[in-house]
């Protein structure tokens, strides 16, 4: 796996120490996670501060190391340069959008379906409501009606 790293000194042993930035998810998908440090076994002279990418085999050992200076400026001039717009960028990120649109849009219909639904339902019950007002009203009138028969 790869993963882009700060070098760092520990200042309390002096030991050269590898801080996790980043680590490739796949071939354009990095996450951010600072929260791992790896330690240098092998003797290194790389200074403090700079920013390398370092392979790592799944025994969490380092495979290689490398300076990141010529890859963070290749993905700057790809993707971050005025002449250099990424097509499948903006085709994935309008995909997105799409999709995003989509189901917004679904969810509203389905939004407004529900909200016919209750208001439909309500009317019904004030239906029955007002059917009811009726049939008590007539229940006591022909209770009222028994009452002076007898």
């Amino acid at each position: 796996m790869l993963y882009l790293a700060q070098v760092e000194i520990n200042p309390d042993s002096g030991e050269i120490q590898l801080q996790v930035l980043a680590r490739q998810e796949s071939e354009y998908v990095w996450e951010v996670d600072n929260s791992e440090t790896l330690l240098l076994t092998k003797e290194s002279s790389l200074c403090g501060g700079v920013l390398v990418l370092v392979e790592i085999d799944s025994d969490r050992q380092i495979i290689s190391i490398q300076d990141a200076k010529e890859w963070i400026l290749s993905i700057l001039q790809q993707h971050l340069t005025k002449n250099a717009i990424n097509p499948q960028f903006i085709e994935r990120e309008q995909s997105k959008v799409e999709k995003w649109r989509q189901e917004i849009t679904a969810q509203n219909l389905e939004l407004n379906r529900r909200a016919l639904e209750i208001e439909t339902r309500r009317e019904q019950l004030q239906e029955l409501e007002q059917e009811l007002k009726r049939d008590r009203e007539e229940l006591n009138r022909l209770q009222a009606e028994l009452t002076m028969d007898n």
